[in-house]
């Protein structure tokens, strides 16, 4: 593979962030390998069809497993004439409703865990080996304020919990393969301007949160040359919220 061609990985490819975060880095000239779960397929085909099959591939995977990984990465390599060289590790939920305290059972905890926590370790295992071996790449994951600012998930904390640990889990990793040409940085975006977050609160004034693009801007310098000095960060995206 060309040393020119920039492959990015993108988890959690469908949702709001993940599909604007596709189409402003196949605007700066990378393929992007498309990753999200099964019950996303037809979201996947139709971005991949959107963005164009010479630039886009898509796959449904399990995060959680090695195998699911190794078999991602083999078609990635099949499709887009490489490994990726970049990735963005988008994929992750949201939980809350209730102070900890008058939490009656441990699923939501399960769930932040799991999608937050075990999906960052997964995705970073699967992806690091090949840039280590290369001596060059660079990923991006989403935190969220909270990490800084945990007192803005009150009733919300075993999110705060999860997203702490994914940034503070990167910020180890940004240590340990700094020397080998990789870096590895993170976001933290307060509440985006999705379609989710304007159905969920319709009282609000969306103009003070973070739009996609802004964050989308953000994660494309983070993983572009013009970073190169940067790794091991943790970017406030706040927006006016």
């Amino acid at each position: 593979m060309s040393k020119d061609i920039r492959i990015a990985a993108i988890t959690g490819a469908t949702g709001a962030l993940g599909s604007t975060l596709a189409s402003t880095l196949v605007g700066k000239g990378y393929k992007v390998a498309l990753l999200d779960t099964e019950h996303a397929r037809q979201r996947l085909d139709a971005l991949v069809n959107e963005l164009g099959r010479g630039s886009a591939y898509g796959h449904a995977l399990d995060f959680a497993s090695a195998d699911a990984w190794a078999a991602a990465l083999d078609a990635t390599k099949s499709a887009l004439g490489g490994l990726p060289t970049h990735a963005v590790l988008v994929a992750g939920a949201w939980a809350g409703g209730a102070p900890l305290h008058e939490t009656k059972d441990d699923a939501a905890y399960e769930r932040m865990m799991r999608s937050n926590v075990d999906t960052a370790y997964r995705s970073l295992r699967a992806l690091l080996p090949a840039m280590v071996a290369a001596k060059s790449g660079s990923i991006v994951v989403i935190g969220s304020r909270a990490v800084e600012r945990p007192w803005t998930s009150t009733n919300a904390a075993a999110y705060a919990g999860a997203k702490a640990a994914v940034v503070t889990m990167a910020q180890a990793v940004a240590q340990e393969v700094l020397e080998h040409g990789v870096r590895v940085n993170a976001i933290l975006p307060s509440t985006m301007d999705t379609p989710a977050n304007r159905a969920d609160m319709p009282g609000a004034d969306a103009s003070r949160w973070v739009s996609l693009a802004s964050a989308a801007g953000v994660i494309a310098f983070l993983l572009s040359d013009d970073a190169r000095d940067v790794s091991g960060a943790a970017i406030p995206v706040y927006g006016r919220s």
